[in-house]
């Protein structure tokens, strides 16, 4: 079978028949190599694909590109260098087929690699976009928005024309200094330093990231530096006579007081349960969530929201069952959600910076490995982090409040007392993660206590003839599960 051997979804079969898509594009080899500079940009500045080149886009004639000899291929080759700036990574690729004419001929392939952190444009300043199977120029805010997604222009940094030094909260500005250890430098000097003001056509002028650190009414210059909370009576949002919001509230503090605030709000919203201890099989209140999980969920949300986004605000939802944190903008450049947990990129350098002066944020990427481990450690499901419009990240923790709000009666803390003593540090660890968990597989737990299935059966056994696990189900289901019998 003919196919790419760099991208192997791209047979000879699947290059002339299926439609042109975001992933590939077929032309002519008889076009001049500077048309193809759009097609380069545009793939470049989305998410990568390839040109082939020798199958007509019009037709899908098999022409192959040995008839317009090497001087013209070598350009084709070239053209990513030649006609874009700065030149995007890129492959070439030949394969051997035979042309429509029964001869020996070849196509080429131009594998166009995603940029990272670069805008790349034509050689005449001209920006593409590809788009499903389309190119879109890209000019005035829409530029402007992939310039922040690849890092090669910051919101921060643009100059904000509005607002002047004695709006400023000199509290802050004060405490800024002191961390900075320099109690006595003119703020002027300091704010000039640290890039806060700059000079324009020979005026001064504060940044957006002063105005988001430092100003003492943020809501006059940025009314959406806000987090908006809402609580539901419930695990859904209701709506018309249906509706159940018991709380909603915004927060609205420049970026260096919204977290504190935020923290203080939204924690005292949050509730109590009831869970197992690990030493003495006695049930005890614990938080709803692990406070580092939901606090640094916030802390992320601030620090690395998309600012330029004005008109949105981060909403914190809180239902029965899970905590929701929505930031506006996508995940920034590098960071996608498989790879957030080890993969760090600060779409707002200066701020993050500043955050982790003042000690709110830390620049690795540890917050967020934390998070999954302090859920672990609660036995609660993992985090879940989410893109679900495009145009925002969705953090979501779950409570298991089905388990964990279920009324330990006194009779259920007297019998778990009572065999404590007489479970192995294994079955102990099944009935303290079932204390948090609805229901659960025996799969699952083998993974969970990191032993076999046949050690696991065994456990399951004791525990349920001595009354303390139940069976859901049939026993010979293979999605059988377990609760604790409370």
């Amino acid at each position: 079978m003919i196919k790419s051997s760099i991208n192997p979804i791209l047979t000879l079969d699947y290059m002339i028949n299926e439609d042109e898509n975001k992933i590939f594009d077929r032309k002519s080899a008889q076009l001049k190599p500077s048309d193809i500079a759009d097609e380069i940009s545009a793939y470049a500045n989305a998410d990568g694909g390839t040109i082939v080149f020798g199958i007509s886009d019009k037709t899908r004639r098999l022409e192959g590109i040995n008839a317009v000899g090497a001087e013209k291929i070598n350009n084709f080759i070239n053209a990513p260098m030649d006609c874009c700036n700065p030149t995007p990574e890129y492959q070439e690729e030949f394969l051997d087929i035979e042309n429509v004419d029964g001869q020996a001929d070849r196509l080429l392939l131009l594998h166009i690699n995603p940029s990272v952190d670069r805008v790349i444009s034509t050689s005449n300043g001209s920006v593409f976009l590809r788009i499903g199977d389309r190119k879109r120029e890209l000019k005035g805010d829409d530029l402007r928005k992939l310039e922040y997604s690849k890092g090669s222009r910051h919101y921060e940094d643009e100059l904000n024309h509005d607002i002047r030094i004695t709006d400023l909260d000199g509290e802050l500005i004060r405490q800024y200094k002191e961390i900075l250890g320099s109690p006595d430098i003119p703020t002027e000097q300091l704010l000039f330093s640290r890039g806060f003001l700059r000079e324009q056509n020979g005026e001064k002028y504060l940044t957006n990231a002063a105005v988001l650190l430092f100003a003492k009414n943020v809501y006059q210059f940025y009314p959406n530096c806000r987090i908006r909370f809402i609580r539901y009576d419930g695990i859904s949002a209701g709506i018309g006579t249906q509706m159940n919001i018991i709380k909603d509230a915004n927060i609205e503090y420049p970026i260096l007081k919204i977290v504190d605030e935020a923290k203080k709000f939204i924690g005292a919203q949050l509730r109590e349960f009831t869970s197992l201890d690990s030493k003495t099989g006695i049930f005890k209140t614990v938080d709803e969530y692990p406070p580092f999980a939901w606090a640094e969920g916030i802390v992320n949300a601030v620090a690395h929201r998309e600012y330029a986004m004005t008109g949105k605000y981060i909403k914190v939802t809180m239902y029965d069952d899970r905590l929701e944190i929505e930031s506006p903008g996508k995940l920034p450049n590098i960071v996608t959600v498989d790879n957030i947990r080890t993969t760090n990129f600060s779409r707002n350098p200066r701020m993050a910076r500043v955050l982790a002066d003042f000690g709110i944020v830390k620049e690795l990427n540890e917050g967020v490995k934390r998070i999954y481990a302090d859920m672990e450690s609660f036995f609660l499901e993992a985090p879940e982090y989410s893109e679900p419009s495009g145009q925002t990240v969705k953090l979501v923790l779950r409570n298991n409040i089905v388990a964990r709000t279920t009324r330990q009666t006194e009779f259920a803390e007297k019998k778990m007392v009572e065999y404590w003593d007489k479970l192995d540090t294994v079955e102990r660890d099944i009935v303290i993660i079932m204390g948090s968990r609805s229901h659960i597989t025996a799969t699952e737990l083998s993974t969970m206590v990191n032993k076999t299935r046949r050690t696991i059966n065994k456990k399951i056994n004791h525990l349920s003839e001595l009354g303390i696990l139940k069976m859901n189900g049939n026993k010979h289901d293979p999605a059988l599960t377990y609760s604790l019998n409370i």
